[in-house]
């Protein structure tokens, strides 16, 4: 079964993996995901999401989902995070719907070399031209 399709069937029958529908353990459960794919499964997330959003960030991208998820909420780590079921629930919808949209990227080479090379350009746009 291709990545995609195991995010999918995760999506449709979260409580068979042993989540709870929030966005902390499905985070981190993709999380786990991903480091059993030696880090493959979102290997150009970050890249993908600073090109998508335009902007450079040093924010882990699970924090940036749950930023976009939620824009009004002040993240600052899962320790104090406190959300209602409806944010959950948005914020759960919005990881997959993200995770699944960048493998659709990850998986195409055309479109995957076309992201680092944005997201090239994006990090060389502010230095002075090499002489």
């Amino acid at each position: 079964m291709a990545d995609k399709e195991i995010i999918e069937h995760v999506r449709a029958a979260q409580s068979m993996y042993g989540l709870n529908g929030t966005y902390h353990s499905t985070a981190m459960f993709i999380m786990g995901f991903d480091q059993a794919r030696a880090g493959g499964l979102l290997r150009g997330i970050h890249e993908w999401m600073a090109v998508g959003k335009g902007e450079l960030s040093s924010q882990h991208w699970v924090g940036r989902v749950l930023a976009q998820a939620l824009p009004d909420l002040k993240f600052r780590g899962f320790d104090g995070l406190r959300l209602e079921p409806e944010q959950e629930r948005q914020a759960v919808d919005h990881l997959f719907s993200l995770v699944l949209e960048f493998l659709e990227v990850r998986d195409d080479p055309c479109a995957l070399a076309s992201m680092y090379a944005q997201y090239h350009s994006m990090l060389h746009a502010d230095l002075p031209a090499r002489e």
